[in-house]
């Protein structure tokens, strides 16, 4: 039975381990039960293939039979992941799991795709059924590419690491889970994958570079600001808190000079949100019939070159032109006015068409053409090309057809970018815009590492795409490359004269950011909202730096103001921090009831978001509200569990919620679980010992942690930060300043200013001192 996707072998394939299915046939009766659960999740029959006798062992001389290379042409990979199965001389890690993962990266719908909900998943849906050691996960996300995600179907007790088997008694389970739950999960997946791939959007470029396997290992940053700076995932290279948080705002920036016609293309798009085009001959105009030949011509060409380039667009084919135009008795060209086109253009269904002329003067050879709209016989975009010979007539209409063709597909794609944004794009290359759209669309998603390989390519093509330029530093920021953030903004910088004055404001934004203090980014955020005071994205940046200041009145009111021209819009906001940073604030001046009432409003925008749970949580265990806290909090360690988050990861994040909720015993209780679970990692040293600190509860311990730390890494200057918290605590504010400076000196940008202000409140200790 082939699969539902035609060029495909099978829907799925079942790849495992004949060592894992001896025993007790946990595998065969795992793929009977799947197959159970697929008929009652499709309408559609799915197509599993599954060799009860694989290989297992791999020789040196093995050849892969190419039947098998065949049926690995499959929509979803299901790796049965075993404490056996990571092994490169197995069959099936070499010949299966590798070779699929080769295969999809480099198909139509790459090994990543978009699903319904807007979420990304790998085409790898690993089947877990034993806990692995560090080393075997570390060879998985090696050759993936990334985390290491999947369903478990582990039954664990003290001293028990098995497969999860039918009868297993979930309340015994470790891990809480039943047989049949986790078997509807994966027919669950199975079901948005497939349908992510019928959408035909991939999800990543086709060539991965620079993959960093370590890269999310930890969904550890959570950030906050000012001194309340515990609990933060920085790393040797890795901005400050108050430096990923202000650029994680202002990634939401968009920018410029509009190339497509916007409200001119409103109303032309079909149901099917395609541009449905017609082109009529072309005009000679010379005087000279040699040039007769090319009415049909350069219309042929056109035809030809913008079907064969997006599925964007449905473009009439000539057959159905000329057939028109034959039955009109239209033998002269000249004759096609625009009305009259506009009437053939409407018999064949196109939303616009295209219309032109060839003219002479002199030597020089001029092919002009309109884009017109097929219900108002309305022009709204025109080209013109030249050229000095018949023998240049093919280059003509090659550089014709490219701008006709990346005006209407930057055009079409536009409807990928929110309302805000759509205004805002500055590249003449669809080539380069796709890119940046599935980069754009990936950051979003919190997948940095794909969105920073969309906009490397984007930017290759395009080098003046300055919007590439800068959600690629962006993308360098969150991944923790602060030396490719610097080089990145520095070149966005450097095209400053060239830019229009929007264009100059955003890049001043981003270089204050990095490289001047606060009150700098006050300024040029205020100039911005003062340029165009109906951009949502510019309230949110300014509420961050007034957040950094403490002046919690005014960055509430942007705040609201940002939400308020969302709702005017009638559109969600672009993510969920939108909701989660006002009700921060609320949460910090006391006004639970609006907070709430907020929350309910963002649940119904983001249903499954797992930095809205924890936002609930702290809420709820605010006021006391202990049975619904417990059930927020579950459903947080549910969604981080789903995302892949380490045990040590999600102790140290449920610490941190529970900070925030003022309940220092239970933060200090998961902050050691997380510390005991990762003792030689500084992060979580350097965690325990600023919640020891920032809470008074035992500041000799932290510093003898903290001492730790530094010696593990020297050159990480939060670190130092947080030592020189913890000398300040004790009074010995001579030696917290000396510390601090050190610190101040191994950062990687030049201002912090939750550091610069408290290096001030140390100065001043110092002098009252004396």
């Amino acid at each position: 039975m082939a699969s539902l996707i035609p060029g495909y072998e099978y829907d799925i394939f079942i790849s495992y381990r004949q060592k894992d299915n001896k025993y007790d046939g946990w595998v065969t009766e795992f793929v009977e039960n799947l197959k159970r659960e697929l008929e009652a999740t499709f309408k559609e029959e799915i197509s599993v293939y599954f060799d009860i006798n694989p290989h297992d062992g791999l020789l040196e001389t093995h050849d892969v039979d190419e039947s098998l290379k065949e049926k690995l042409k499959c929509l979803v990979f299901i790796p049965i992941i075993s404490r056996t199965y990571c092994d490169p001389k197995s069959f099936a890690w070499e010949h299966e799991f590798k070779a699929f993962v080769e295969q999809a990266s480099k198909d139509k719908f790459g090994l990543k795709v978009k699903l319904p909900n807007n979420n990304v998943a790998n085409r790898v849906l690993p089947v877990r059924i034993h806990d692995l050691d560090n080393e075997d996960i570390k060879k998985c996300e090696s050759v993936l590419g990334s985390v290491l995600r999947g369903i478990e179907f582990i039954y664990k007790e003290p001293g028990v690491n098995k497969p999860l088997a039918i009868g297993d008694d979930e309340k015994k389970n470790l891990n809480g889970t039943r047989y049949r739950i986790q078997l509807n999960r994966v027919a669950n997946a199975v079901s948005e994958i497939i349908s992510g791939i019928k959408s035909g959007t991939p999800a990543e470029p086709k060539e991965q570079s620079n993959n960093n396997p370590e890269q999310g290992k930890e969904n550890v940053k959570e950030s906050c600001t000012g001194k309340n700076r515990l609990f933060t995932s920085i790393t040797k290279k890795s901005l400050s808190v108050i430096s990923v948080l202000a650029i994680l705002i202002i990634a939401g920036v968009l920018l410029y000079p509009v190339i497509f016609a916007g409200d001119s293309l409103k109303g032309l798009k079909s149901s099917d949100d395609r541009l449905s085009v017609a082109v009529m001959p072309f005009w000679n105009r010379t005087n000279d019939t040699v040039w007769n030949v090319w009415q049909d011509g350069i219309k042929d060409n056109l035809i030809t070159y913008l079907s064969n380039f997006s599925e964007d667009l449905t473009v009439k084919q000539s057959e159905s032109v000329n057939g028109i135009i034959r039955g009109r008795g239209l033998i002269n060209y000249a004759s096609i006015t625009p009305s009259i086109a506009g009437s053939i253009s409407r018999d064949l269904d196109a939303n616009l068409f295209i219309s032109g002329s060839i003219s002479r003067a002199g030597s020089v050879i001029r092919i002009s053409t309109q884009l017109v709209n097929s219900k108002t016989e309305e022009a709204f975009k025109s080209f013109q090309v030249e050229g000095n010979s018949e023998d240049k007539v093919f280059e003509m209409i090659d550089s014709l057809s490219a701008l006709i063709k990346d005006f209407l597909i930057i055009s079409v794609m536009g409807k990928d970018i929110v309302t805000d944004f759509q205004p805002l794009i500055s590249t003449h290359s669809s080539e380069a815009f796709r890119y940046y759209l599935y980069g754009n669309q990936a950051f979003y998603l919190f997948d940095y590492n794909t969105a920073k390989d969309w906009f490397v390519k984007a930017s290759d093509i395009d080098t003046n795409f300055t919007e590439a330029m800068r959600f690629l530093a962006y993308s360098y920021a969150h991944l923790g490359v602060p030396e490719k953030t610097k080089e990145w903004i520095l070149r966005l910088y450097s095209k400053r004269d060239y830019m229009s004055l929007p264009e100059r404001l955003y890049a001043d934004a981003l270089y204050s950011n990095y490289f001047e203090t606060i009150y700098e980014d006050v300024k040029t955020w205020s100039a911005i909202v003062e340029f165009d005071d109906q951009m949502p994205v510019p309230y949110s940046n300014l509420a961050g730096k007034y957040e950094v200041l403490s002046q919690y009145d005014k960055a509430i009111s942007l705040r609201e103001k940002e939400l308020e021209i969302y709702d005017n819009w009638n559109v969600r906001p672009r993510w969920s921090a939108s909701y989660t940073a006002l009700g921060k604030l609320y949460h910090k001046t006391g006004q639970y009831k609006k907070e709430k009432k907020l929350y309910n409003k963002a649940e119904k925008d983001f249903p499954e978001d797992s930095r809205l749970f924890r936002r609930q949580a702290i809420l709820a265990l605010s006021e006391n509200q202990m049975d619904e806290a417990e059930h927020y909090i579950g459903r947080y360690v549910s969604a981080l569990k789903i995302n892949s988050s380490s045990e040590a990861s999600i102790s140290y994040l449920l610490g941190y919620l529970y900070l925030e909720a003022e309940m220092p015993d239970k933060a200090e209780e998961y902050s050691r679980k997380a510390f005991l679970l990762r003792p030689d990692d500084p992060l979580y040293i350097n965690n325990l010992a600023s919640l020891l600190i920032e809470t008074d509860r035992n500041v000799v311990e932290a510093l003898q942690l903290i001492d730790k730390a530094i010696e593990m890494d020297p050159d990480e200057f939060i670190y130092y930060h947080t030592k020189g918290e913890g000398l300040y605590k004790q009074g010995k504010y001579t030696e917290a300043l000396e510390v601090l400076q050190k610190s101040w000196e191994l950062m990687p940008y030049s201002y912090d200013h939750s550091l610069y202000v408290f290096i001030e409140e140390v100065k001043k200790a110092i002098s009252n001192q004396q």
